[in-house]
């Protein structure tokens, strides 16, 4: 019976996983094409994918890999990049039953995406057989559309691998546009960032920062200006008011 149990859980898991699957297929196969168009082989583009599982945090490596950057700048520009990752860990932490062991969190925080997190946090709790058939088709979902993108980069015709290859900032700007339009704390952060990226881009001196840096500096600042600007209040304070 509890066999049977583990086996829904699994099933049930996967099913969830299947919508996640499909959108990362999209924007994993951009990335395949993206990164092959970038200089890499396929093979590097599909390690990369199936080693990380972080679009913005793959998207910021290629630039800095291909030109000759530290692993020092690689590895503070994905710890920023990622870093909500291990919030929203500890958070699902909580949802996790008595089922799960120490070794499979190790294995459910590597994909414990934005979207695994969402539908997981959805459940009361959840086990490990659930989390595992949910991440496991995002997973092969990430893998594979990286895999398919990055050799169709090499038959395709090169004017259409250069307009498949702008999807994926069609994707960040899909996720920055709407919140940005709701909170004005976030438009300015954003705004901010922006402008200090143009910056390093267009100051004959500031152009010299090798752009692994440039994502660090620009994603800091921004965040401890509007941060300084625009405390979050806390409950207290709040009712005080």
């Amino acid at each position: 019976m509890a066999d049977r149990s583990n086996s829904s859980q699994y099933f049930q898991g996967i099913r969830d996983g299947i919508s996640i699957c499909l959108g990362y297929f999209s924007v994993s196969f951009a990335f395949g094409i993206f990164a092959v168009s970038s200089g890499l082989i396929p093979l590097q583009a599909i390690l990369i994918s199936a080693a990380n599982v972080t679009s913005a945090g793959q998207l910021a490596a290629v630039p800095v890999m291909l030109s000759g950057g530290t692993l020092i700048e690689l590895a503070l520009s994905q710890f920023i990049i990622n870093l909500r990752y291990s919030l929203m860990s500890i958070s699902l932490s909580q949802k996790l039953d008595g089922s799960v062991r120490l070794s499979d969190r190790f294995l459910i925080a590597f994909i414990n995406t934005d979207e695994v997190f969402a539908v997981a946090s959805a459940k009361e709790s959840v086990s490990r057989q659930y989390m595992f058939g949910l991440i496991l088709t995002p997973f092969l979902g990430w893998t594979a559309g990286t895999a398919i993108g990055a050799f169709a980069g090499n038959v395709m015709p090169p004017i259409l691998v250069s307009a498949l290859g702008i999807a994926i900032y069609g994707m960040f700007i899909a996720i920055v546009v709407p919140p940005a339009r709701g909170d004005r704390h976030i438009l300015f952060c954003v705004s901010l960032a922006v402008a200090m990226s143009c910056l390093f881009r267009f100051v004959p001196f500031l152009s010299q920062v090798q752009s692994g840096f440039v994502v660090i500096i620009c994603s800091v600042l921004a965040a401890a200006v509007t941060a300084a600007l625009f405390p979050v209040r806390g409950e207290e304070e709040v009712h005080a008011v």
